[in-house]
């Protein structure tokens, strides 16, 4: 709980550092905490599951949604095996979220079911970092599992400034054949179009229903600024929050200042936790 409310950070990326490419180290460490690497990491470069949970408890967090992936030609391969160690250390708060990336993985449907068997609560794709297009044809099987067991799926749709990473993928507007052919199919909008699609995840997330701007990498204060052309007491209701874990440099000073852009207790509650509820099947621990 944070300030008597639940708090849920839908976007974590508890990887285990020699897995990934420096860019991504000099990305933790410049818009985030190096001290809190250095508390939560081992030496060889393993998160320590009481160690993440003791600064979960700190932030004010009751659940963190943790992201593998799998995108070699831009931040390196993060098995979703490498969070199994966190997910049974603390089953309820720590959740993992699959990854497909269809030059790396074939069958994709039966990549995905494997994952979700591991406990996968939702799907995270990466065009950007993985080099597709989110209306690709070979990943219909893998929409189609999901839409079938109600999971929802996460699209990275913001700029990256990794080497390697194809932005022109970021656009959301790739995503409207698919919500046309999977109509009931909840889709996370991750960093809300950040870079130049800002208004069009705005005009998705309020068009349709089962559409949802997940906040991870979007500075709190600009957010008003960024989705200027609508009504943001509005839009606020379709904001699910979310931080890019490590590359943040503070949790609890995000979830604040983004409780306090919306309009009523109501809207923040929803923010901060009930939508990520409603869309990803969670439980708060009590």
């Amino acid at each position: 709980m944070l300030d008597g409310r639940p708090l849920i950070d839908a976007h974590t990326h508890p990887a285990r550092l020699p897995t990934l490419k420096a860019a991504w180290r000099g990305w933790a460490t410049e818009f985030g905490d190096a001290a809190v690497l250095d508390r939560v990491f081992d030496s060889g470069g393993t998160p320590i599951p009481e160690r993440f949970v003791e600064l979960l408890d700190t932030e004010g967090v009751d659940i963190a949604l943790m992201l593998c992936e799998y995108s070699p030609k831009a931040t390196g391969i993060q098995p979703i095996e490498d969070l199994l160690p966190l997910t049974a250390h603390a089953p309820r708060r720590l959740r993992a979220v699959a990854n497909i990336n269809p030059h790396y993985h074939f069958p994709v449907a039966e990549e995905l079911e494997r994952q979700l068997g591991l406990g996968a609560v939702a799907l995270k794709l990466h065009p950007v970092h993985g080099g597709f297009a989110a209306d690709d044809r070979a990943l219909y099987p893998a929409y189609e599992v999901c839409r079938s067991r109600g999971i929802p799926v996460v699209v990275h749709c913001g700029t990256s400034s990794f080497p390697g990473s194809t932005n022109s993928y970021a656009d959301p507007v790739l995503l409207d054949a698919v919500l046309r052919d999977f109509p009931t199919l909840n889709v996370v909008l991750a960093h809300g179009g950040r870079g130049w699609w800002y208004d069009a995840a705005a005009f998705l997330a309020l068009s349709r229903d089962n559409v949802w701007i997940e906040l991870s990498g979007l500075p709190p204060r600009r957010l008003p600024e960024y989705y200027a052309r609508y009504d943001f007491s509005r839009l606020c209701r379709r904001f699910i929050f979310g931080t890019d874990w490590p590359g943040v440099p503070g949790i609890a000073a995000n979830a604040r200042a983004v409780a306090a852009l919306c309009p009523d207790e109501e809207t923040a509650a929803l923010v901060l936790a009930g939508n990520a509820v409603r869309v990803y099947g969670l439980d708060v621990p009590e």
